[in-house]
């Protein structure tokens, strides 16, 4: 997997600004995931990130790229315990919470509705996608917004924004270790 591919979907992840980031990838075999999880974790750890495989469907894997210390603190608020408890999440500990995510997401050809927290959505969002069915929301970008739309506006400009530079930087050879912000 080359730099930019992580980077097109992980920026604000590797930049310190968001928790997580999914995205689907082809491998060519089981031993390239494997050593490309591998290698991604040796270099990207020391920076705060992890990189799990999720899901395998054919060939395709679907990634998760996450920083443990802000999904840890986003887990244990209480409006997202309110909602992990509605889907059988019996512990706060972030470990734990992904263990049942990958049970969750491995069911279904669908994503469990509380990705978001995972992804570092506000509750209140992900509450309101869940609520409504993903309809009626006040607007969308990273995700449907259902509370303060003013200060996710702002938040997807902050995320697009990174992406866009990060983007700009791995064209002119930097590499995603120098991008990552220790956290």
């Amino acid at each position: 997997m080359s730099d930019d591919i992580l980077v097109r979907y992980c920026s604000p992840t590797i930049a310190g600004l968001k928790t997580g980031s999914m995205f689907s990838y082809c491998f060519k075999n089981d031993t390239d995931k494997k050593e490309t999880v591998r290698r991604l974790n040796q270099s990207l750890g020391k920076k705060g990130l992890r990189v799990i495989p999720l899901k395998q469907t054919n060939n395709r894997t679907l990634l998760y790229v996450y920083r443990p210390s802000k999904l840890e603190k986003d887990l244990k608020s209480e409006s997202a315990r309110e909602i992990l408890d509605q889907f059988g999440y019996k512990s706060d500990a972030y470990g734990q919470c992904i263990a049942r995510l990958v049970k969750r997401i491995k069911k279904t050809d669908s994503f469990p509705h509380e990705v978001g927290l995972f992804l570092g959505y506000p509750p209140e969002d992900v509450s309101g996608f869940i609520n409504n069915k993903a309809a009626n929301c006040k607007c969308c970008g990273w995700w449907k917004v259902y509370g303060d739309e003013q200060k996710a506006q702002k938040t997807f400009e902050k995320y697009t924004k990174c992406t866009r530079l990060c983007c700009s930087l791995i064209a002119k050879g930097c590499s995603v270790e120098q991008l990552a912000v220790s956290y």
